[in-house]
């Protein structure tokens, strides 16, 4: 398969990008770091900006699926629906954030009394994103992906739960996965799809 990952020099994209690798998949890296990008080994690279649909469409057209791995905010994400339209591209997996999952009330993290300010600034827009793909995007096949409250590097166990619309609580209270377990979920879905047109979440 053919994976155009947007977003491949970030720290979730460099999970993506070496777990898809160590499944033989090929990888269009797109990054608006050069930099970055010239670091990169094994892939194919492109540079171009997020709000640039036109270099987006160029950079991913004859991929099988697209991975969108980008902080939400003071980014536009509605430029890389019009890339994939344009290049012929139909399946799309986004990795998102955890404060749009529900509690166990069935309320919003994002809408809980005391979420921090600090956060909210990255989580409202991912949170806006996620409402504005479901009411306006209906011609890309296309799955946003929350990971569990807490994010970061760790172990590739392979061994996790997947949910839905609620947060996902280990039994000892933590809500957390690791950004190289994050991956492997998000690459078995693009070679298996159980999910369309809507969003799942991954955790312990």
């Amino acid at each position: 398969m053919k994976i155009a990952l947007i977003g491949a020099t970030g720290n979730m994209g460099a999970r993506l990008t070496a777990e898809a690798k160590s499944r033989g998949h090929d990888i269009v890296a797109i990054s608006h770091n050069a930099g970055k990008l010239a670091a990169m080994e094994g892939v194919e690279k492109a540079e171009a900006k997020l709000s640039d649909a036109a270099a987006l469409g160029a950079a991913i057209s004859g991929a099988d699926a697209v991975i969108l791995s980008v902080k939400f905010q003071g980014n536009d994400v509605t430029p890389v629906f019009d890339a994939m339209r344009a290049a012929g591209v139909e399946r799309l997996a986004i990795v998102g954030g955890a404060a749009s999952l529900k509690n166990v009330e069935g309320v919003r993290l994002l809408d809980t009394p005391g979420f921090p300010a600090e956060i909210a600034v990255e989580a409202s827009p991912a949170a806006d994103a996620l409402d504005w793909i479901k009411a306006n995007v209906s011609d890309i096949d296309w799955v946003f992906v929350s990971p569990s409250m807490f994010l970061g590097p760790g172990e590739r166990t392979g061994n996790f739960r997947l949910g839905k619309d609620e947060l996902l609580v280990a039994e000892d209270g933590k809500s957390s996965i690791s950004y190289e377990d994050l991956a492997v979920a998000i690459i078995d879905e693009l070679e298996s799809p159980k999910h369309h047109r809507e969003r799942f979440t991954v955790g312990y």
